[in-house]
């Protein structure tokens, strides 16, 4: 279970993520809707880069099933946000990544959160098997 302690020796793999004017909102932070799309930018990235992620043409694909965050710490515009992310579960047709975001050099996550992948055919939305190589770079990732 994701706590307010984890530090960056918890996750994997790291994307740095500068924050936009836009991203913050009328209280001076940045908005909460903002930590989802970096999840995602997080975790996509990473299997994009390690090829085994097409998301024009691949025949098998991980849609967002479930997703959550906790909030620690502000981080606000110019900050650079790096988000750290992990594989706590790896199933036949799932996985379900955690992510830490951390502010600027800070040690200590801002926030929190996870969310699940569950693979399905693009063609027909049905459920499917984890590809082999794609559930080989998610094994890296494991805790």
């Amino acid at each position: 279970m994701p706590t307010r302690t984890m530090t960056r020796s918890d996750f994997r793999h790291f994307l740095a993520i500068p924050t936009r004017w836009m991203d913050n909102d009328i209280y001076g932070h940045i908005n909460n809707v903002h930590y989802y799309s970096y999840f995602d930018t997080a975790v996509n990235q990473f299997l994009i880069a390690r090829g085994v992620l097409d998301i024009h043409q691949g025949a098998v694909v991980g849609f967002v099933a479930e997703t959550a965050c906790r909030y620690y710490r502000p981080m606000a515009f110019p900050d650079l946000v790096h988000a750290g992310i992990r594989v706590t579960k790896l199933g036949t047709s799932s996985v379900r990544y955690e992510v830490g975001l951390f502010r600027n050099d800070e040690e200590v996550v801002a926030a929190v959160g996870h969310f699940v992948h569950v693979y399905v055919e693009r063609a027909s939305g049905k459920s499917a098997p984890i590809p082999p190589a794609t559930r080989q770079v998610l094994a890296t990732l494991c805790v």
